[in-house]
């Protein structure tokens, strides 16, 4: 099997298994389908959160270790047609 049929064929079966888990929702009763959003939609906001917190500690730690350069838009746009 090539690599292309080998792809093709994990779309698939991803296609599925989120099929199968929107059939397990739909089968719940309405609240349950609701209470479900809301643990999703939390879940969601506190991966973002921690994207966030992780982009601000790597960030913190460039500048720690003098990575960081500081100037205006235009040093930046100078600095870039250099």
């Amino acid at each position: 099997m090539d690599r292309i049929s080998g792809l093709k064929g994990g779309v698939k079966e991803m296609e599925g298994t989120f099929q199968k888990a929107l059939d397990i929702v739909e089968s719940l009763p309405e609240y349950q389908q609701e209470d479900l959003i809301d643990i999703i939609r939390r879940r969601l906001v506190e991966q973002r959160r921690n994207r966030v917190a992780d982009s601000i500690r790597e960030a913190r730690e460039e500048y720690a270790r003098g990575e960081v350069r500081k100037g205006s838009v235009d040093d930046l746009m100078k600095e870039l047609s250099e």
